[in-house]
């Protein structure tokens, strides 16, 4: 059978002995050459990690140099408390965060990032009865009209003009989601020399404590110029789109980020997760994040605007009813400084409620 094989190649012209050898040795260069090259790139090559794609996004320097230079970072008008406000659901929560502000005596200037087209003259005036400052700013759309973006969370790219807010004055900005509470002072994040900073996000599910941040509290150094580079990757970066803003920042951000102490952003899934980790951090709480359960609507599927005679009530029937009442401690809270709120400001915010309630407003 070989000697019929060996014929047939001869018939083709291929000679047994020369043209094997050269074959075989062919095929062996080849093979060495191979096995030399991939030796060679894996040796000298950067190994990909997860922060190779972020680094291509910026040339940002984790310190700020301004920042460094400033000798008096406490005081001025240069730091600034930000919130924002793109729904009338919220303006009851804004409103009590305002306040909330106001017990702890912070130092700092308080702005509201407001759309517009998306509120009402009545929820505007709520929502900045207690000391936030209205300013007005054009949406940011999230990329493909929205889809695969949590619902809730369809507006949040707006977020993203807190880097625009050096173009009035802001050195340091603090923001706080509207759905936080206050319960120190927390003044002192203005001193970070630091470029951005927040808070390890928190699950209940397998993911438990992450390094990825929760963006409901940020610290940051506005830079218009830095804007326009944040928002030229909202559809060009890869993030998980359902997280909108969050998901963007964790990767434009992540290997540039400082993290804060959980008290800077007490998520209640930090309680819900372990409790004993709660209770350890608990008398070092600035801030608390209401995210699991929410004071002030009447459930987590539909943020419908609770009145405010029923908000104080309806706090505390969530924080007993839901989640086996593990929240009811800080339920407590928000309803006691809502309480304090409407003492404080009744007559400001009862005169709002003669304001219009169809959005579309302009400026106060």
């Amino acid at each position: 059978m070989a000697r019929l094989r060996w014929r047939g190649l001869h018939a083709l012209g291929i000679d047994r002995p020369s043209t094997w050898s050269w074959l075989m040795w062919t095929g062996i260069v080849s093979l060495s050459l191979n096995i030399f090259w991939i030796s060679w790139v894996m040796v000298h090559r950067q190994p990909a990690t997860v922060f190779t794609a972020w680094e291509k996004l910026h040339d940002l320097a984790l310190v700020d140099a301004d920042a460094l230079r400033d000798t008096h970072p406490l005081q001025g008008p240069g730091n600034v408390i930000a919130t924002s406000f793109f729904t009338d659901e919220f303006a009851t929560a804004i409103a009590t965060l305002g306040h909330s502000l106001d017990r702890v005596n912070t130092t700092a200037r308080r702005l509201m990032l407001y759309i517009p087209e998306q509120v009402s003259p009545r929820g505007l005036c709520l929502a900045s009865a207690t000391g936030f400052q209205p300013h007005p700013v054009d949406r940011i759309a999230p990329p493909d009209d929205g889809r695969g973006v949590y619902r809730h969370f369809i507006d949040q790219y707006t977020k993203l003009r807190l880097w625009e807010l050096e173009e009035v004055g802001a050195r340091g900005v603090v923001y706080l989601d509207a759905d936080t509470l206050v319960t120190r002072n927390f003044d002192e994040l203005f001193a970070l020399p630091y470029a951005f900073a927040a808070t390890p996000d928190v699950y209940t599910n397998r993911k438990g404590f992450v390094v990825q941040f929760n963006a409901g509290v940020l610290f940051l150094r506005p830079r218009a110029a830095l804007f326009r580079d944040i928002v030229k990757t909202i559809a060009t970066a890869k993030y998980w789109r359902h997280e909108a803003e969050q998901a963007l920042l964790n990767t434009f951000y992540a290997k540039d980020v400082v993290r804060l102490p959980y008290a800077y952003n007490a998520n209640l899934a930090i309680k819900a997760r372990s409790p004993r980790m709660w209770e350890g951090i608990k008398h070092d709480i600035r801030i608390i994040h209401y995210t699991m359960v929410k004071p002030f609507t009447r459930d987590n599927k539909n943020y419908a605007l609770v009145p405010m005679s029923e908000l104080e009530a309806n706090a505390r029937r969530r924080g007993k009813s839901e989640f086996g009442g593990i929240f009811a401690e800080e339920m407590e809270t928000w309803a006691q400084a809502w309480k304090e709120t409407y003492t404080t400001y009744e007559e400001k915010l009862e005169n709002c409620m003669l304001l219009s309630n169809k959005p579309g407003y302009q400026s106060l």
